[in-house]
């Protein structure tokens, strides 16, 4: 089974979907955003993906009043939280930029409202933060779009993803294996799960979604058959904000973009022949005949 997403199918067979997560390594600025843009568009992603919240309404009643320091001064967590929040006329201008530059964008709604809000500007899919997991009334909503959605499952256990499935559907799903640990350990990676989801949701498309700082574990859940890879960016990872630890800068993108293709081509279609350059080193060191 392949999802549709923009005009590129998303499954086994189809080239691997790189998403490029900005969230909100933009620091609220426009220019910055851009500029993530391009670095996306550059390296070969097919996306770049961003973070909608209502604040008022998807922040956690105890994180409200709790002081943050931020480049803007101390402020309390919800303040900044509508600090760094783009509104209509700020991401129709950066949905306008990543199109242009040939890239798919949208958004993970943290709430019922951002749905709508990502409705609104027309975003040819939704993705499911893992933080969202359980929360069904917004999944409820999102179904109900009948866009293709991106389910991430860090943070959450079988039954929870199981739920979060039954009330998406799987006809325009894709899930993708996910550790919320920021940056990511090797040893909570589990890249095992790609399999165990596979199984579990046959015809789903599965990938993944990586916090860890190389490139290696991505390139291995490609290598284990996941079909989209999602890694997040950052101008410079010494940047303020809580995700730019765990984010490639340009250079690693143009990395890991490169050598995913390069895994898509070595990786063949299974059945057993004789390649073409085997040819000469067969006819030269092969002493017995079949």
């Amino acid at each position: 089974m392949t999802v549709e997403i923009g005009s590129q199918p998303i499954g086994d067979g189809a080239p691997v979907y790189v998403i490029a997560e900005i969230g909100l390594n933009h620091n609220g600025s426009v220019e910055n955003a851009k500029k993530l843009i391009d670095v996306a568009a550059h390296a070969g992603a097919q996306a770049v993906k961003f973070q909608k919240r209502t604040p008022e309404i998807s922040t956690p009643e105890h994180m409200k009043s709790t002081p943050r320091e931020t480049p803007w001064g101390t402020m309390t967590y919800l303040e900044y939280r509508y600090k760094v929040e783009f509104d209509r006329e700020q991401y129709i201008e950066i949905g306008d930029y990543a199109t242009m530059r040939g890239l798919d964008w949208f958004a993970s709604p943290w709430d019922e409202p951002s749905v709508d809000f990502l409705e609104d500007i027309n975003v040819v899919a939704h993705k499911v933060a893992s933080a969202s997991v359980t929360d069904l009334g917004m999944l409820q909503r999102l179904r109900e779009t009948g866009k293709p959605i991106i389910l991430s499952t860090g943070m959450s256990t079988l039954e929870q993803i199981d739920r979060a499935v039954a009330t998406l559907g799987i006809d325009n799903l894709v899930i993708l294996h996910a550790t919320s640990t920021y940056p990511l350990p090797a040893e909570e990676a589990n890249l095992r799960m790609i399999t165990t989801l596979k199984h579990r949701y046959p015809g789903v498309p599965i990938g993944y979604s990586g916090h860890e700082t190389g490139l290696q574990i991505s390139l291995a859940a490609v290598a284990m058959g996941a079909v989209m890879v999602e890694r997040h960016i950052t101008l410079d990872r010494a940047m303020w904000g809580s995700d730019h630890a765990a984010s490639l800068e340009p250079q690693g993108l143009e990395r890991l973009v490169r050598d995913i293709r390069v895994i898509e081509e070595a990786l063949g279609d299974g059945v057993k022949r004789v390649m073409p350059g085997e040819f000469a080193p067969q006819a030269k060191l092969r002493r017995v005949g079949a």
